[in-house]
This record gives structure tokens, sequence and C-alpha cells, in this order.
């Protein structure tokens, strides 16, 4: 299979083809991970046939246009962790009034 150019992994769109370091294709992008003000990349979450997996970044070796190749083998992905949850994200709420604002209100959790 022809995998493409390579790109960043801010080009990376869901649904990609996510293939092990021994050519198995061991699932597809369902998100990428990173720290957009530092511009590091995390990793990715993997739709696999054994559900959501989280693949840490020093284990993603190459991001192409058509495929992600792993430096693990499928054996190795088959047991990747789930992805945790994570810290909540809060986002402001602009129905919020001045007042609630100026005591620390204003904000929604992001779900």
């Amino acid at each position: 299979m022809d995998e493409g150019h390579p790109i960043s992994y801010r080009l990376l769109t869901r649904g990609t083809p996510v293939c092990s370091a021994d050519g198995v294709e061991v699932g597809t992008v369902l998100d990428v991970l990173a720290n957009e003000n530092e511009g590091i990349f995390d990793g990715i979450v993997i739709k696999a046939s054994e559900g959501r997996r989280f693949v840490d970044a020093p284990e993603v070796a190459r991001i192409a246009e058509r495929r992600v190749t792993l430096s693990i083998s499928a054996a190795e992905a088959a047991s990747l962790p789930e992805p945790a949850g994570g810290a909540p994200e809060f986002k402001a709420d602009p129905a919020a009034n001045r007042w609630s604002r100026l005591l620390g209100g204003g904000w929604k959790r992001r779900r």
C-alpha cells in the first residue's frame, strides 16, 4: 500500500489506518493527543478490535498521508492500555453575568 508522503501530526485525520512494525493493520486513528500551546505530540488513540487503545508518541514511528506506522509489533499493540480520562477541561461560559465572572464563576466543564 502506498502510504503517501510524511505529514505532521496536526494533519492526521480520523480513520487513517494504523499498522504495526510487522505490517499488520491494528486499527484506525480516533484522536490525536497533543499540547497545542507547546507544539508537543503526545500520542494517538486508535480504534482496535479490542476497543480503544492509547499509543504513546515514542511508539509512533511514522505518520504519513494514508497510514500511521508504529514501532511496535501487532502483539504489543494488542496489549496497549485504554486511554485515560486525563484532567478535566474547562471553557469560558459567555452566558455568565459580570458578577459571576468577577467571583471566579463563568466556567463550564467540557464533555
